[in-house]
């Protein structure tokens, strides 16, 4: 029932280390101990500095994981452009709340203004 289509790769949630060999074995479907065991045997032979500096490099970059399911793809832009840029996600809530808070207030005032006959409406009801 889900929105399965997620196109982008995340660090998962229920890494041990900032979340980026689970979130690369979800992404390409492999065993996530095969993802960690390369990893380990590349730092080994590679030394710290071109795969640990690599697995940071990595962190840093990759968005992390939603914490709940994404339903659709209106969810998936918005916790794209969320993780991307904070202020312009913020910026597209706070013009949905405003737009929100006026369509109250006109109701608002509709069913506040003196000519509404609440009398009348609630014994035809």
């Amino acid at each position: 029932m889900g929105y399965e289509s997620r196109s982008g790769l995340y660090r998962s949630r229920k890494g041990v280390i900032f979340g980026v060999c689970r979130g690369v074995a979800e992404y390409f479907d492999i065993s996530v101990g095969m993802t960690r065991g390369l990893s380990v045997i590349a730092l080994i032979f590679t030394g710290f500095w071109p795969i640990g500096a690599a697995y940071i490099v990595a962190a840093l970059l990759m968005k992390p994981e939603p914490a709940l399911p994404l339903q659709s793809a209106e969810e998936e832009d918005f916790y794209a452009s969320y993780a991307h840029s904070r202020e312009v996600a913020m910026g597209r809530l706070r013009r949905a709340f405003d737009r929100l808070d006026r369509r109250l207030q006109r109701m608002e005032s509709v069913v506040t203004a003196k000519d509404y006959d609440w009398d009348e409406r609630l014994r035809n009801s």
